[in-house]
């Protein structure tokens, strides 16, 4: 993600996943201003001081992030997404930190802004038409 402006407007409407190991914030895709359409997984990962001091470990942290999610081995939906690892994500073993993700990201691409409870799930990245179905499925 580019900008503040992308990073306040994921702030503002995302979905919050929280995990041990990270806090992921996300929206569906929706294209800039003036882009085509093409659905596709936009993350930002922020490492604050705050929660890791020294430059290594953010780095480290950045990286292993980076790749889990490069490596998925269910790809990512589309979407707009904040992640903010937890230091404990330098001792987690890389296995555990890609199981996370996916049950994250699973959790959340069909959750809509504002209800409570269990959200549609998407199946591997298939782009809705626009129609949802409200409560669970018989």
């Amino acid at each position: 993600m580019r900008g503040d402006r992308e990073f306040r407007k994921v702030r503002q409407h995302g979905v919050v996943v929280r995990d041990p190991l990270f806090t992921l914030r996300l929206t569906e895709y929706r294209p800039r201003y003036g882009e085509t359409w093409r659905p596709r997984a936009i993350f930002g990962i922020v490492v604050p001081k705050k929660s890791l001091r020294r430059a290594v470990d953010r780095n480290r942290a950045r990286r292993r992030v980076r790749e889990a999610l490069r490596t998925l081995p269910g790809g990512l939906p589309p979407c707009r997404a904040i992640l903010m690892p937890n230091p404990s994500i330098l001792r987690a073993p890389f296995g555990d930190v890609q199981a996370a993700l996916m049950k994250a990201l699973a959790k959340a691409p069909g959750r809509v802004k504002g209800r409570k409870g269990g959200g549609n799930l998407r199946t591997s990245g298939a782009v809705s038409n626009g129609v949802t179905s409200e409560g669970p499925t018989p």
